[in-house]
């Protein structure tokens, strides 16, 4: 299934609130978002996924190809994904329609990943997911000695998915008065209405 692409970019405003709520692309601790998908057969699903990274097109995620999301958003690329922090009383909720990274974006993506995550994405198959735990340390080590740091690329398993939002809200909490939301939807004329709704 594909959707049209709408090319739209986060109005200023909104990316401005993203900027100080996410961390920058460059911080390696990575948040986690809870990413919904519809599954082959119409039934919902979720798990929570690192958000690589992010700009004015949109929120980059990165995952095997043989995972169950892909099979996912492949069917119906239409997502939704939220983030919570609780001390700061705060929520970002999105909606939009994830397209195929680049395999530039791809590239730098794995790039940047953590050491081990770097293997994971090698070695993390359903054949390894058998093995009994021994020889998946044992395996791994191996693996880890014959691929020093820095001398690995992507694994043709690796994918990214860009989400391109059509709806973002931001939930603030107040423990003195009501929480709030600031909604932004995109129209059908590729502008963005902005809204402010109860908690």
């Amino acid at each position: 299934m594909s959707v049209p692409r709408s090319g739209a970019l986060i109005p200023d405003e909104a990316f401005a609130v993203l900027t100080g709520w996410l961390p920058a692309n460059d911080d390696h601790a990575r948040p986690l978002i809870s990413l919904a998908t519809v599954d082959t057969d119409g039934r919902p699903d979720a798990r929570s996924v690192l958000l690589s990274d992010f700009d004015r097109s949109g929120f980059f995620v990165h995952t095997d190809s043989r995972s169950r999301k892909v099979a996912d958003v492949e069917a119906h690329p239409e997502v939704a994904f939220s983030i919570a922090w609780p001390a700061d009383l705060r929520q970002l909720t999105v909606q939009g329609v994830a397209r195929r990274a680049s395999p530039d974006e791809e590239a730098s993506a794995y790039a940047r990943r953590s050491r081990y995550l770097q293997l994971l994405a090698w070695l993390n198959t359903p054949e390894f997911a058998l093995l009994p735990t021994r020889e998946q340390e044992e395996k791994w080590a191996a693996f880890e000695a014959a691929h020093p740091d820095g001398t690995l690329t992507a694994p043709d398993t690796w994918l990214g998915f860009v989400i391109e939002p059509t709806r973002l809200t931001f939930w603030e909490g107040n423990p003195r008065a009501a929480s709030r939301r600031t909604e932004y939807m995109l129209t059908d004329d590729e502008s963005w209405a902005r809204q402010i709704l109860p908690g």
